[in-house]
Order: C-alpha cells, then structure tokens, then sequence
C-alpha cells in the first residue's frame, strides 16, 4: 500500500480540484447572456436559430450556443458622394443621409447578411436613378421631392429585411464647374436685367411725379392769371364807368350852362318878344337836378342826368355795388368851389330857386304877348 502522505505531496491532486473550479466558471459564464435595453439577441445552438434574447438575463446552453447583437434604435447611415447625369445631360454630384431602424431582428438576421451595408448601397443607386430622371433646375429646387422618391423606392425591399427607412435627406447637390459658372452668369445677367428694370421703373414713376407736378404748377399758374384778369377788367370796368360818367356829367354841365348864357343874352336884348324851345326847360330841370341832387320836373319833362345804368347782373359781375358812394364822392368834388372862388357864391338851392322864378316870369310874359298877339289878330 501506498502510504497517505505520500498521496498528499503529489501534484496532480492539486491541479485537478482547480481545474474543476475553472470549468465550472467558465460553464457558468457560458450561460449567462446579459441584453441591454435598446437591443435584442438572435440565439443559435449547433448553428440552429433558435430565438430573439429579450433585454435582461438569459441562460443559454453553455458552449454550443453563438449571439448576434441588433440594435433597435434609429441609426444614420451616410450615403457616400454619388456622381449622376441628369435628364438634360447636365452632370451633378450628391450624398445623402438614410435614417433606419430595425423593427424585426429575426428577418434582419436571416434574410440578410449586412443589413447596414445592404441599405446603404441601395440608397447610393436610388439616389444616382432618382437624379438621373429629373432635370438640372429641379435637381436643385426639389429637394423635398428627391427625398420622398427615394424613400418610397427603398421602402419595398427594406420591408423585407425588417428594416424600416424613417427618413431621407439629400444634403447637397453640386453641379459641374462648367454648370456653375454658366449658372453665375445666367444669375448675374438675371440680377442684371431686373437692375435695369427697377431703374426704369424709377425713372418712369419719377416722370409722371414730375409732369404731375407741372400740371398742378400750370393749374394754379391759370387760375391765378385768371383771377388777376377777372380784377383787371373789373378795375377797367369801374374806372371806365367812373370816366364815363364824369365825362357825361361835364359835358351836359357844360351845354347847360352854354344855354343859360344865351338866355342871358336873350334877356338883354331890345327884342319884347322871345321864342324858346322846348328842351331849354328841360335843360334847367336837368341843371337843377344836378345841383341838388332833387326830382326837378320841367314843363317839357326831359331825361333826368343819371350815368350809365346796369342790370343786376351786370353791376355783380363789375362789383359796381358801391359805385353810387363813389360817384356822390366825385360829384361833391366837382360842386365844391375852386380855392380862388369868391367867398359868396350862392347855394345850389338859391340858384335853382331864381331860375324858377326868372323862367316863370319870361313865361307869363311870353303868354301874355301871345294872347295881345292873338287879340290883335282876331280884330
């Protein structure tokens, strides 16, 4: 028999236990599977698929089992810069942002390899098909369009592999240099043309403020012209009124008086018998009239001597309503005596009372010789 303690210092007796407690921890380790929240684990025994590992703690058959890790949050893939020919042959560059998300993770692990990379090349060729069949302006202008098309076209095929494509954003899209600089000039020409059309716009609307400024200047110029005119002639109607009546006014004094002259005449020469006419009496009436300014009747009832005389019309449109001021004002200066006139000159009154008297006597007697001369006659 082999003694105990010689069992005791062999080395093989050590190793094995340790061993032992080894294999259990790794056994241990290899059936534990830890998920974390924003993911899921497909499960595969002996290459099997056998099932989706919620988040949290999962025991698994130790050694034969294999995990594939799915993140099932939204993810960002970049589409690489794609070279395209547009519809009108214009050459265009452009890259894109593609945002997915795994909503079954059994098909993204079964019905395809990579299902980034899958995507992904599939965005590029959408993205140079979709540029392909547009034209240059709309390449540039219709960026909402060209997103939508190529969500719609990666829709279909991503269903499949149990991604879903949330969004697509086209983040530039850049024509050749020799397209820009056309584009530059087109726009430089365009930037031009509405220049010159703002200038002329200007210079139009200036125009017509200018000869609208003019016509208002000319209107008020006319009606001022007008205006004065209007009181010209109405100042050349009252002073030609004015002129006329004090014309009028001497001339008939001056007949007048020319006629009492001759009467005086008459009265001193030897002759008993005088002959006179009719318009002498009205003549005196009228003198008389003028002196006192009174209703003095003749026997020949002759025209009183008054001025011009105008219907009220007339006399508005000339303004003559105070020329009765005026003249009385004129014919007060005319009777007043001259500073020379001696200091005893008679009354208008006095003067108009002799003539009457003197023109009643040469009137009896004028009667009386007529009667003597009819007597005469008859016998």
């Amino acid at each position: 028999m082999v003694p105990l303690q010689s069992l005791g210092s062999n080395p093989l007796f050590t190793i094995v236990p340790l061993l032992l407690v080894l294999l259990a921890a790794v056994t241990v380790w290899q059936m534990v599977e830890i998920v974390d929240a924003y993911e899921k684990k497909a499960l595969t025994v002996f290459g099997e698929y056998r099932r989706l590992l919620e988040p949290g703690i999962s025991f698994i058959p130790p050694f034969v089992s294999h995990t594939y890790s799915f993140d099932m949050r939204t993810q960002t893939l970049d589409v690489p810069r794609q070279e395209a020919i547009t519809r009108d042959n214009s050459p265009v560059t452009a890259d894109a942002v593609v945002y997915i998300r795994v909503m079954n993770a059994k098909k993204a692990f079964l019905e395809v390899d990579d299902y980034k990379t899958a995507v992904s090349n599939l965005a590029q060729t959408t993205l140079r098909a979709v540029l392909g069949d547009m034209e240059l302006d709309d390449t540039l202008n219709k960026r909402q369009e060209i997103n939508a098309r190529i969500r719609k076209e990666l829709d279909e095929p991503t269903d499949e592999w149990g991604i879903r494509v949330e969004s697509v954003e086209v983040r530039e899209v850049n024509p050749s240099k020799d397209v820009q600089q056309a584009m530059e000039q087109q726009t430089s020409a365009e930037r031009k043309r509405r220049a010159m059309i703002l200038e002329a716009q200007g210079e139009r609307q200036s125009a017509i403020e200018t000869a609208q400024g003019e016509k208002q200047s000319n209107i008020i110029r006319a009606q001022g012209e007008k205006q004065s005119q209007i009181l010209e002639a109405q100042g050349d109607a009252i002073s030609t009124v004015l002129r006329a009546r004090a014309a009028d006014s001497m001339g008939e004094r001056a007949v007048i008086e020319k006629g009492m002259e001759t009467l005086e005449n008459i009265g001193q020469g030897e002759s008993t018998t005088f002959v006179l006419p009719q318009e002498l009496t009205s003549l005196v009436s009228r003198y008389g009239k003028h002196l006192s300014g009174g209703e003095a009747s003749g026997s020949g009832g002759g025209e009183t001597l008054e001025s011009l005389e105008f219907d009220e019309e007339t006399r508005e449109l000339l303004g003559l309503d105070n020329i009765e001021a005026i003249i009385s004002n004129l014919d007060a200066e005319m009777d007043a005596p001259s500073p020379g006139a001696e200091a005893d000159i008679q009354s208008p009154e006095e003067v108009i009372e002799e003539m009457d008297a003197d023109l009643e006597d040469v009137e009896a007697e004028i009667e009386e010789r007529i009667e003597d001369e009819e007597s005469e006659g008859g016998t």
